[in-house]
């Protein structure tokens, strides 16, 4: 057996592995006596069927997986073995290995093409910038976010026709693709040159929309598609609605039972209290979105100054391959440019954690999980039963999905730390907006 390796470039290569008789038919010939040993056939009692027998009717497929054995080992082994950076999985040369003749060729040679990933230095240093922007939060912006809310939680009726002020809930739908889902529409955010599309409208109506005519502000779209700031950024383009049904609200009243209902039971019991949370989780809710887009910002500066020649072409039909008729070339083409800044952070990620040592424990693991479950069950303050089983709960989600759940859980926290560390080495620099401010700078 021969093994070469042929270079395209710095960034491709073709790997040649070239067998002859004796590298397979040793193997082939023991899976001819295996076969002659278990065989059931007609006329011939069990594992008394001849060599030659089986080697008629089985050989050529005997001979394909054992080659094709050989071929998968070798091909890793090498790349192992020559500490090859690889991107992708190595493709095989089709057009090639059709023009085999199975039943009389001895020598073999087969090609498969390689993307690989030259070494690439990330400049962790203060000279690399990112701003970080803390909130300010007005009364203007708590008013709103109040009264939003006591909009929703107010005592609700079905007009059959829409008005000022209502709700509309329906399947929401990019026009693209790239979005679906049912939400409430809340028509005091649709921008007042849109608004009258929206009224007087009935069940079953189907309104056509361009998204940002009608929503101007990101932090609605994001509120209206669950989306955060950043991503609703991205979000553009013609929408189709279609109306399920319209809610009617009437203010809720501030008192007791309105509380509760926003903070659980108790959690504050006055008007003054009431506005105190709320400007705090207002807060809280938008220094989330804050961090996110320090997050985006971050990857974005690493992302345009490190230089990681990579195989364009290659990817391009690796993409096409490996998602097995799921996109076109066209589709490949179109979000190309996307893939490949993903590509890089992750290079870049996988990077910085390997050179430092980076990584996630069980126990960072077990900690996440059980994090994310309290959540799911509401936040702190579990019952003493629920808590005592949180090592189970834990245990059992990240078992499930053949261990899926914990190589994702895994990557989060991996993910995390890397971050954390690439903040402590470049500058931050702080800055002080208000809500207006802060949407502006999402949307760019």
């Amino acid at each position: 057996m021969d093994i070469k390796l042929e270079k395209k470039g710095s960034s491709e290569a073709i790997i040649k592995i070239s067998l002859n008789e004796a590298d397979y038919q040793p193997k082939v010939e023991e899976k001819i006596k295996e076969y002659s040993k278990k065989a059931s056939i007609k006329g011939f009692r069990p594992g008394k069927v001849p060599n030659g027998l089986i080697r008629k009717m089985y050989g050529k497929g005997i001979l394909i997986d054992e080659i094709n054995h050989i071929l998968s080992h070798s091909l890793n082994d090498y790349i192992k073995d020559n500490k090859l950076q690889i991107i992708g999985e190595p493709l095989p040369n089709m057009a090639a290995s059709e023009k085999i003749d199975w039943d009389t060729q001895k020598d073999f040679t087969f090609e498969y093409d390689l993307g690989l990933v030259e070494p690439f230095k990330v400049d962790l240093s203060a000279k690399a910038k990112v701003t970080s922007y803390e909130i300010e939060v007005d009364k203007k912006v708590i008013h709103e976010t109040i009264d939003n809310l006591r909009r929703q939680y107010g005592e609700m009726s079905n007009p059959e026709e829409s008005a000022e002020g209502d709700f509309l809930f329906g399947e929401m739908k990019a026009e693209d693709g790239n979005f679906t889902a049912d939400v409430l529409l809340p028509l005091n955010q649709v921008d007042k040159k849109e608004l009258k599309n929206f009224l007087g409208v009935k069940k079953d109506t189907v309104l056509s929309f361009d998204l940002r005519k009608v929503m101007k502000d990101e932090a609605d779209i994001a509120q209206l598609t669950g989306m955060s700031i950043a991503e609703a950024a991205n979000l553009k383009g013609k929408f189709t609605f279609t109306v399920k049904g319209i809610n009617r609200s009437t203010m809720a009243e501030m008192k007791q039972e309105f509380f509760d209902k926003i903070f659980g039971k108790d959690a504050v019991t006055s008007e003054e209290a009431f506005f105190e949370k709320a400007q705090a989780t207002i807060a809280e809710n938008y220094n989330r979105e804050s961090s996110a887009l320090l997050n985006i910002h971050l990857q974005k500066a690493l992302v345009d100054a490190t230089e990681i020649a990579l195989p364009n072409e290659f990817l391009k039909k690796w993409l096409l391959v490996s998602n097995e008729g799921k996109i076109t070339a066209e589709e490949v083409e179109k979000e190309f440019d996307l893939y490949l800044k993903e590509l890089k952070w992750s290079l870049i990620k996988n990077k910085i954690g390997e050179e430092n040592q980076i990584n996630a424990t069980h126990e960072d693991v077990m900690n996440q999980t059980k994090a994310m479950i309290r959540q799911q069950f509401g936040g702190s303050g579990l019952p003493e039963s629920i808590e005592a089983s949180m090592d189970t709960f834990a245990d059992n989600y990240l078992k499930s999905d053949k261990g899926e759940n914990y190589m994702r859980i895994f990557n989060q926290v991996r993910d995390e730390k890397i971050v954390g560390f690439i903040k402590e080495k470049i500058t931050i620099a702080n800055k002080k907006v208000d809500v207006e401010e802060f949407k502006k700078i999402a949307a760019n």
